[in-house]
């Protein structure tokens, strides 16, 4: 997967996560709030992975 893909769908991750968790919160659904947050914390990680792939990319265009 490339760079952008990772973080797009990170992005798309944390933004379902988050709506998970407000209407687990919002219904009284504690399981919905937790996997809000496992999904949110998986898009953070996503897009991390992506701006990690477009550091060594940079790196290895300098060499």
């Amino acid at each position: 997967m490339g760079s952008t893909t990772d973080k797009i769908k990170g992005m798309a991750n944390e933004a379902a996560g988050n709506i998970k968790q407000a209407a687990g919160k919002a219904m009284n659904k504690p399981e919905w709030e937790a996997e809000g947050k496992a999904q949110e914390l998986k898009g953070e990680a996503q897009q991390a992975l992506g701006k990690g792939k477009d550091a060594v990319k940079k790196a290895v265009d300098k060499v």
